[in-house]
């Protein structure tokens, strides 16, 4: 498998540029908006009228009666309404329904308002969490792992169900992406392996203004643009049911790539394997998600040149002089000799959605994008400083860490990977060293990534597996004076 270089151009940017949209967009813009919100407002005591009155019981059940029979058209018309004052005056609609840009919502309204998983953080929103309180939505923390099981049990449960729960909308890339490529789909909509019907999006207009994505055109310009246009097309297509065979049903992550195959095929597009873990695309590579652009990089451009590997060694003793490496930007701007606060506060935004940051992630990503030490003295240094209880042995949550920290992101899928290094005896420095430096997919992200230019070639020692007398040594600490990671070798 090929990793995408830094230059490759993925499907996370899109720029609309539209100078006529002004003039229009005076006029339509407001008018629409006003509109639009009017008809939110309304739909908003409708919404929480339907599980008003209700047992924490009878709302864990499928709503029927009045609540369902009345309710439902006027929130469905309501709904419609929406996107008719934005501009989405017809819709047309392939296929039929069985018993990608940030619109895509609007499937809602074709499908008659089938339930859908969202994040338990949208419930909080006004109107939102009415409307989501409404579809009786199944919610879900990615940040809590007990929330996440509870997620997956809920849409088990419904989706084999037999018609007791309605249908369920799932958007299985998880985020948005400018329509050129179908991002790797995620397993969640197909770990019951019932069948699922695929419905695609068409905007089918000169100028396409409904996505918005990582970098480029933000939401609200977004917005102005589809506002402004005296109308937009979308076709909704509904393919036919897939019904996955017996090895698709016992495996998800089989079966959603072969509906994500299905889809591009019918999209005429490619089916990648880029993802958005968190805050960030990525590209996955043996169960690793891998950058497409390094938040590494990125540091190294606000840090003087002459300064980098004196802050690296001065975040590495600090690692590994404190329990908790969690820093603040105030900490940090200290740590990095910064005078301006909202450096700092930049480079913590590359790593996380507050503001602090695990010192050692951002110490072990800059030391292997800069290039300054060998890769088997880097895995050292970051062995060290996850084996945080000194028995020599990586958990898998440690590894988890430790990968995220070298390549920059967080890494969630680190079971495959923890598998192959616990095979080879016990998951020691030594055999993270053989694991990167001998196994196929894994060599190649040593040699990519992590290989300087002015380093000796990676090589396993079959003898001691390419650390130095066969183990490794907890003194050596820091990435200066010979303690651990050392810098290039002068010329």
């Amino acid at each position: 498998m090929e990793i995408p270089r830094r230059n490759t151009t993925h499907p996370f940017i899109h720029e609309v540029e539209l100078s006529t949209a002004i003039i229009l967009g005076c006029v339509l813009f407001p008018i629409r908006i006003t509109l639009a919100v009017l008809f939110f407002l309304v739909v908003w005591p409708i919404a929480r009228l339907r599980l008003a009155g209700l047992s924490e019981a009878d709302r864990a059940r499928p709503v029927e009666g009045w609540r369902q029979w009345f309710l439902h058209p006027i929130a469905l018309f309501l709904s419609r309404g929406v996107f008719f004052f934005t501009g989405f005056v017809w819709i047309k609609v392939k296929g039929r329904q069985a018993s990608n840009g940030f619109l895509d919502m609007l499937v809602l309204c074709m499908s008659g308002l089938p339930t859908v998983v969202s994040r338990s953080e949208n419930s909080k929103l006004p109107v939102i969490g009415a409307l989501l309180e409404f579809n009786q939505a199944v919610l879900v923390s990615r940040k809590d792992p007990e929330s996440r099981r509870k997620c997956v049990s809920q849409i088990k449960e419904r989706l084999t169900s037999n018609g007791y729960w309605p249908q369920m909308l799932m958007f299985p890339e998880g985020t948005t992406t400018n329509g050129r490529a179908l991002i790797k789909f995620k397993p969640g909509a197909f770990l019951a392996g019932v069948p699922v019907q695929p419905v695609l999006l068409h905007y089918p207009n000169k100028l396409d203004s409904v996505r918005w994505t990582w970098k480029g055109t933000s939401w609200l310009e977004c917005l102005w643009y589809t506002t402004s246009q005296l109308y937009t097309n979308v076709t909704v297509e509904f393919l036919p049911v897939y019904t996955p065979s017996q090895e698709e049903r016992e495996n998800p992550e089989l079966y959603a790539d072969n509906v994500q195959k299905l889809m591009a095929k019918a999209l005429n597009v490619p089916a990648t394997n880029y993802v958005m873990e968190g805050l960030f695309p990525a590209t996955k590579l043996g169960g690793l998600s891998l950058p497409l652009e390094s938040p590494a990089k990125e540091t190294l451009k606000l840090l003087r040149t002459d300064q980098v590997e004196t802050v690296v060694n001065s975040m590495v003793d600090y690692c590994h002089s404190k329990q908790d490496t969690v820093v603040n930007v105030e900490q940090l701007t200290s740590l990095l000799g910064l005078t301006a606060k909202k450096t700092a506060a930049k480079i913590c935004s590359l790593y996380s959605k507050n503001d602090t940051l695990d010192l050692r992630q951002l110490c072990l990503s800059v030391c292997a994008a800069a290039c300054f030490s060998s890769p088997e003295v880097l895995i050292h240094t970051a062995f060290t400083l996850y084996d945080r209880d000194g028995d020599d042995l990586l958990s898998a949550e440690d590894l988890s860490g430790l990968m995220a920290a070298l390549v920059g992101v967080p890494q969630y899928s680190i079971g495959e990977m923890y598998t192959e290094l616990s095979s080879r005896r016990q998951p020691t420095e030594a055999a993270l060293y053989d694991l990167l430096t001998t196994h196929p997919t894994y060599r190649k992200l040593l040699q990519d990534h992590f290989q300087s230019e002015g380093a000796e070639k990676v090589k396993a020692d079959g003898n001691h597996n390419g650390i130095p007398n066969g183990k490794a040594g907890h003194n050596n600490n820091g990435f200066h004076n010979g303690n651990g990671v050392v810098s290039k070798k002068s010329e």
